[in-house]
């Protein structure tokens, strides 16, 4: 009885001792010991997601890769896969486990060493958010009370919610969301058994236990985890057995990427940093809309690369990347080496890293890194005539032992129908984009062959020479003063001495040809140089250059001289498409942008565009009306200091009640230009395309993009552009609803796209000869403009009101009374039309205006 009493004291005194210990522990580590009350509003670190306008995914950026779920939508099996694992009697205990820490304490004391850390769920919740992981007796203590502190805090769902939304599972890969799809590029519901239980394996070492890198060890750390939901009855002996003989299926995938747009998604992180900084910006789960269609960005960048291989094409085959063997005096590599070598090689946009095998007398058997091999027939090889130089191509090839030998590291692609065909990286370079001329809002934009390849943006930070693109702004500018489409200027050669420095400058036509007469619309369509410079001196340099400031330009890139009428100012893509925007939708200035919205994580709005329009004119009278009446109310309160309320006009209050149904009023863009300059230019950009005249009967003539007739688009207006030397070169083309600027060039600025040669192995189709805007641009335009307005209606630019249209002669643009091919109807401002009738000529009976059939021009205009 003694001894029960002694041992009851000593029992007492232990338990007391252990309460003054836990309190002095508590007391010790309450400072360092931080509120758990964030955890009831946390904010899981995820990446920014960066979206087409649909909604489809183009990038995500953030150092940690975190897909947030709801433990409703967590499957049973994974949950209790993680239960056996981690903390089995996770809903019984309030947040540590007394078992779990006698286990802990029995093997430190037998062995020494801490290799058991009895930590529950919740505890390692509290390690997860407020701790590190070092194996220390104080951060153990730490741990506990707070863990303590969460159970008060949360229930039990929500602490298995965060606690499976934050543990860390390698490769980059936080919470089990982002794990499916690292691993196995699924959603949580699309896992299998094995899958969960190796995912459930990870939180003990996520680098030691990593499934891809060390898969072994994943593979028994698995085998644990089943057998222990085996041993809680949480899984059959069938599905155990099943589950532990399935085979390691883990290889690591990206974000679900649906549209690969680098250039796009690169600029809205840029943006967006700048916004809102980068720790905000990379982990706070922000979605970015930018403005672009999926559909249209996806033409984009087929175009700009597929109008890069066919000018690379024409100009020869630089050769393979290297040879890996000679065919005369080494022996061929292994296959297994040659698959190793070919996986360590970078792919380049749509190009496949290849290895020749053997040569045929018209096709190659290549080995890719899948250990496929694959022929290349003659359709793949005939066009790879040697390359020389930018301007000299050998003979076309008869053989493919003319192009290549066995052991040639090369480049391949697929063509439309999917057929492999010999390729090389592009030398030259290209931008597009693509607005919406009502608001600014860019439909799509490229800009380079490869952002793996450059980073730089071509379409926003090249300022490259536009050429004759600058030609509907002087001609705008000389519609300005008096000037009209009819107006007749000599098309002659032009020998200016230029006392300064001592020589003449000679302007010419490209190709030098001229007609002598020619009315503004025929000369603007078929880019004539020399008119283009006469322009300027009628209007005077200063006030033309004066007058494209007015597009958005700058003052420094736009030059004060005569040169200008030539296209040496330098201006980006997107500043070319800005500005050609006006042209489109009636004179307004529109605000490029390439955000639509930005969204948090739970779709709260944060940003939403708002971008200025080409209103109409009844709507810019609307705003105007209502602007007065808020100014005239504002006064008034002012006087008065009252709320009366004053009687208004009924056709006020009528404006007034429909904002308020309307919320807002859009803003609208600045007009820059009349709306009847803008048709004016226009409608000329129009014969740029269709051309003029009676083929019938001689007269007939093509403008420098007839090539864009294939589109049997009437609605179209465009412009070519090629610098001297063609080094550079441009497509500007529009409709009411799609604007389009395409340059093509090498990063270099001095390099010239060169010229080439017919191939006797090609169709008669083939382009060939100088390279310029219509050839080497105009193209790539065609191909996305096919898609860009595929099942879209026709979209004129209408003729606004203050135009009247009246049949001119065709030679002198005066008057006429005839109606046949000698004349046409034309565009005037309001009293602006001549008055005077050309001499008449012999009638022409029965006979009509008609394009028929059109010859194919032999030269195009380079500038």
């Amino acid at each position: 009885m003694k001894i029960f009493k002694k041992f009851l004291q000593i029992l007492c005194i232990c338990g007391l001792l252990g309460c003054i210990t836990l309190v002095a522990l508590y007391l010790y580590v309450k400072p360092d010991i931080p509120s758990v009350a964030v955890l009831k509003d946390v904010k899981l670190q995820t990446p920014m997601q960066v979206f087409t306008r649909d909604g489809k995914l183009i990038n995500q950026f953030g150092e940690k890769r975190r897909i947030p779920v709801k433990i409703n939508d967590v499957p049973e099996p994974l949950r209790k896969a993680f239960l056996a694992t981690e903390d089995n009697r996770f809903y019984e205990h309030y947040g540590i486990d007394p078992i779990g820490i006698v286990r802990s304490a029995l093997v430190l004391i037998s062995t020494g060493e801490k290799r058991q850390g009895a930590s529950t769920i919740t505890m390692q919740l509290a390690r997860n958010f407020f701790l590190t992981r070092e194996k220390a007796y104080i951060r153990k203590v730490k741990e506990i009370f707070i863990a303590i502190h969460i159970e008060q805090l949360l229930s039990k769902d929500e602490i298995f919610e965060l606690y499976l939304n934050k543990i860390e599972l390698g490769n980059r890969a936080f919470g089990i969301g982002a794990a499916a799809q690292v691993y196995y590029g699924k959603s949580l519901d699309e896992l299998t058994l094995a899958q969960m239980a190796m995912i459930a394996g990870l939180p003990k070492a996520p680098s030691a236990l990593n499934p891809i890198r060390n898969p072994e060890r994943a593979k028994a750390r698995r085998n644990v985890v089943l057998s222990r939901m085996l041993d809680e009855g949480y899984i059959s002996t069938s599905e155990y057995q099943e589950a532990t003989s399935a085979p390691i299926t883990a290889t690591f995938h990206g974000a679900e990427i649906e549209l690969y747009a680098p250039y796009i998604s690169e600029m809205a992180r840029a943006e967006l940093v700048a916004m809102y900084g980068t720790e905000q910006a990379y982990n706070s789960g922000i979605k970015v809309y930018t403005s672009v269609e999926s559909t249209m960005q996806a033409a984009a960048q087929t175009a700009l690369r597929d109008n890069l291989y066919a000018y690379d094409m024409r100009h020869g085959y630089r050769g393979p990347v290297a040879y890996l063997w000679q065919n005369d005096n080494e022996e061929a590599v292994a296959e297994q080496e040659l698959v190793q070598y070919l996986k360590g090689v970078n792919t380049q946009a749509d190009l496949h890293a290849g290895v020749v095998m053997s040569v045929e007398e018209q096709a190659i058997t290549v080995l890719n890194k899948d250990s496929e091999r694959l022929t290349i027939d003659w359709e793949g090889l005939k066009w790879a005539r040697t390359y020389i130089t930018q301007s000299r191509q050998s003979f076309a090839p008869k053989t493919a032992a003319d192009i290549l030998n066995p052991g040639a590291q090369i480049w391949y692609r697929f063509d439309k129908n999917d057929q492999p065909l010999l390729a090389q990286i592009p030398d030259a370079s290209s931008a597009l984009v693509s607005i919406d001329p009502k608001d600014g809002r860019i439909k799509a934009i490229v800009g380079g062959y490869s952002f793996e390849q450059s980073q730089y943006n071509r379409a926003v930070q090249a300022k490259r020479q536009v050429g004759s693109n600058i030609k509907p702004f002087i001609y705008s500018a000389a519609l300005e003063h008096g000037y009209s489409l009819a107006t007749i200027i000599n098309d002659a050669p032009i020998n200016h001495w230029d006392k300064s420095q001592g020589v003449a400058w000679r302007p010419k036509n490209s190709p030098e040809k001229y007609v002598g007469p020619i009315r503004v619309r025929r000369a603007l369509a078929q880019s004539k140089n020399v008119v283009s410079v006469r322009l300027i001196r009628g209007v005077g340099v200063d006030t033309t250059a004066d007058h494209l400031l007015k597009f958005g330009f700058k003052d420094e890139d736009i030059p004060h001289n005569e040169t200008l009428a030539l296209g040496s100012a330098s201006l980006t893509p997107l500043e070319l498409a800005r500005g050609m925007s006006a042209f489109a939708n009636g004179g307004h200035l529109v605000e490029p942008y390439f955000i639509s919205s930005i969204v948090t994580s739970e779709d709260e709005v944060l940003y939403q565009a708002q971008p200025l329009l080409a209103c109409s004119n009844e709507q810019r009278r609307k705003n105007e009306v209502l602007a007065e009446f808020a100014e005239l109310e504002k006064l008034i309160a002012e006087e008065t200091n009252t709320d009366t309320q004053l009687a208004i006009d009924p056709q006020i209050d009528e404006l007034e009640q429909q904002q308020e149904q309307e919320q807002t009023m859009p803003s609208c863009a600045p007009r820059v230009i009349s709306e009847q300059n803008a048709f004016l230019i226009a409608d000329a950009m129009n014969s740029a395309i269709w051309g003029g005249g009676s083929w019938q009967h001689g007269t007939g003539w093509n403008g420098t993009g007839w090539r864009a007739t294939d589109l049997k688009r009437r609605d179209l207006s465009g412009k070519t552009g090629t610098t001297n030397n063609s080094v550079d070169t441009w497509f500007s083309g529009f409709n009411a609803n799609v604007m389009t600027t395409i340059w093509v060039g090498f990063d270099n600025p001095g390099n010239p796209l060169g010229r080439t040669s017919y191939n006797n192995n090609l169709d008669r189709g083939q382009i060939f000869g100088a390279e310029s805007g219509a050839k080497t641009s105009q193209p790539g335009w065609i191909d996305f403009m096919r898609v860009a307005l595929e099942d879209q209606p026709y979209a004129a630019i209408e003729p606004p009101e203050g135009l009247e249209s009246v049949r001119i002669d065709l030679k002198t643009g005066l008057l006429s009374h005839n109606n046949d091919h000698t004349s046409r109807f034309e565009y005037f401002i309001k009293g602006t039309a001549p008055t005077r009738y050309a001499e008449k000529a012999p009638p022409v009976l029965f006979e009509t205006q008609t394009s028929g059939d059109k010859p194919l021009p032999s030269e195009d205009e380079l500038f």
